[in-house]
């Protein structure tokens, strides 16, 4: 009853005075909360599993503030048993801590940078994990056609970088990656792309023995969005060497995954 009568008092309202109605507009929120939850069959990080090639439960969380400034987090199952060695000891869970800037510019393009940490929970007593690494990136959209060029640098002399890259004492890693996506006209299917290139400590994933801290990674996605829901299939590959079937044994060669997720 007490609904009934707020609404149709705001109904009689709205029609005595409908040009006020109109004309009077709420400004939009100085800040958004956004995020989701994604389900995937095997969490790839630049090319390389984090999971054992076994699935990943995925979380995201965005606070975004009119100025262009945002803060947010990303956290992710991992295995950290030792059957994914490059995690062995880090724990069963990632979690991204981020902020940085975002601008949308004139012309289709657009601009983002900020700062990200990586720390991996309940990680071995006394193991050194986690790590900083800044990031920049630019964007192009024209139609449904969008394009990004980005690159994210982890310094030297952070720990949990130690003695990862096998060609020098320099711990440092760099990132550099492009990627494009253009949406097929009257359907939720969107197609992507991704080009990423690994160099220094995190490209370190090699067969032993080659002193070889760099490789590709690639990707082929189609994504398709109904309201909050998405769903999608990627092919995600490398080029680090299948020798002896290294890289498919280790999660780190070429596979098709599958995710499905929900948004707000």
């Amino acid at each position: 009853m007490r609904f009934t009568t707020i609404l149709l008092g705001g109904l009689a309202l709205a029609s005595a005075a409908p040009a006020f109605a109109q004309d009077e507009t709420a400004p939009p929120p100085a800040l958004k909360l956004s995020g989701g939850t994604t389900l995937i069959s095997d969490y790839r990080f630049r090319g390389a599993t984090q999971t054992d090639s076994g699935p990943a439960l995925q979380t995201t969380l965005n606070l975004n503030h009119k100025s262009g400034f945002y803060v947010g987090t990303f956290m992710s199952t991992i295995d950290g048993s030792g059957r994914t060695p490059a995690l062995t000891g880090y724990g069963q869970a990632e979690v991204d801590l981020y902020g940085g800037f975002t601008k949308t510019l004139k012309g289709g393009f657009g601009v983002d940078a900020g700062l990200l940490y990586y720390y991996y929970v309940g990680h071995v007593s006394g193991q050194k994990t986690d790590f900083f690494e800044p990031y920049a990136s630019i964007t192009y959209t024209v139609g449904p056609v969008a394009t990004k060029a980005g690159v994210a640098y982890a310094w030297d002399g952070q720990k949990g970088l130690s003695g990862f890259d096998v060609r020098s004492t320099n711990d440092s890693n760099i990132y550099a990656y492009g990627e494009a996506s253009v949406g097929i006209p009257t359907t939720p299917v969107t197609l992507k792309g991704h080009l990423g290139y690994s160099k220094g400590s995190l490209g370190s994933l090699n067969i032993p023995g080659s002193r070889d801290d760099d490789y590709f990674d690639w990707s082929a996605t189609a994504e398709a969005v109904g309201g909050p829901l998405k769903v999608g299939v990627s092919y995600v590959g490398t080029d680090i060497s299948n020798q002896n079937r290294f890289a498919k044994r280790l999660g780190r060669g070429s596979t098709v995954l599958a995710y499905i997720g929900t948004s707000f």
